[in-house]
């Protein structure tokens, strides 16, 4: 039953490991010709397949797949000019190519966020081989949002259970407890 639910081209076929040693690849936007290409100079963090609606997803996938890398790592290197934010009022602005559509990064501006100085990348947008593995799946019931059966949220869930990928309706408990303990320190309760 839950081999019918595609989640996302880079998982449906098993999750793949990445590399420790690995160092960074160019992502590049789905344009014929001069694409958007972004270097991201390190390894990236908390690789995720995501289910919100707000997220770039290839077409036929059900989740986006996402990470996050140290923002001073990501540098647009070619057609820049190509790029727009898509929702300038998200917290996330997500920097898409104004051609095909695709996201190259999001960037949380607001200095007092948890996850200020972190950007978002799609990895799936590079060639390269050795990427920090998927670890869960983040907003998993959004994907009713977008109009997805809410009688087969089961085989989702079942599906990314069998990939290894733990669902939450937000996100991993580490990152939550992250954002929690970000606002307790904000409020001076925490001296970590």
């Amino acid at each position: 039953m839950s081999e019918a639910v595609k989640i996302h081209p880079a998982v449906d076929g098993g999750v793949q490991q990445g590399q420790a040693d690995f160092g960074g690849g160019t992502l590049t936007c789905r344009c014929g010709t001069d694409p958007v290409t972004v270097e991201i100079g390190a390894q990236v963090a908390h690789n995720h397949v995501c289910g919100c609606s707000k997220c770039w997803k290839p077409d036929g996938a059900l989740f986006a797949q996402i990470a996050v890398v140290g923002r001073d790592k990501v540098r647009v290197t070619a057609n820049e000019d190509k790029l727009q934010v898509v929702d300038t009022n998200a917290t996330i602005q997500r920097h898409a190519c104004k051609v095909c559509g695709v996201h190259m990064y999001g960037r949380i501006e607001n200095r007092e966020h948890a996850f200020h100085g972190l950007d978002f990348v799609h990895t799936e947008l590079s060639p390269a081989k050795g990427w920090a593995a998927p670890e869960f799946a983040a907003f998993v019931s959004s994907i009713i949002e977008a109009g997805f059966p809410p009688s087969r949220m089961g085989e989702v869930r079942g599906r990314l259970n069998e990939l290894g990928l733990p669902p939450y309706d937000a996100l991993s408990p580490a990152l939550m407890d992250a954002m929690a303990a970000h606002v307790a320190r904000q409020r001076g309760l925490l001296k970590d």
